[in-house]
């Protein structure tokens, strides 16, 4: 049941006891998306006391901080592997296209010696 997951009864209770204590970062990317749906499934519902919502919003705003955390340590660890004028495979890092427009120093392609 949806309630069991939220309210720390079900079977993902104990991975989520992290979250709730503060400790979110003991949650893989997964279990804090799948924790993080649940309480917006029940804030959407629109049957949770006042209280109890502040409580679960304030879980969603830390499981989302960890998220975003999470998938921007991902993004740094993709590196491209580029071939040179000279046919010669190098590494570039990934850069997502949010970043490409926030570069300064020339485009993803502009290395050339």
């Amino acid at each position: 049941m949806a309630d069991e997951t939220v309210n720390g009864t079900g079977p993902a209770a104990a991975s989520q006891a992290g979250a709730s204590a503060g400790e979110p970062e003991e949650l893989s990317f997964e279990q804090a998306m799948e924790r993080l749906e649940a309480i917006v499934s029940r804030l959407e519902s629109g049957d949770v006391p006042l209280e109890k919502a502040i409580e679960l919003y304030q879980e969603g705003m830390a499981l989302s901080r960890l998220c975003g955390r999470k998938l921007e340590e991902a993004e740094r660890r993709i590196e491209m592997l580029l071939e040179d004028e000279q046919g010669q495979l190098r590494r570039k890092p990934f850069l997502p296209e949010r970043d490409a427009g926030e570069k300064t120093n020339g485009s993803a392609e502009g290395d050339a010696p």
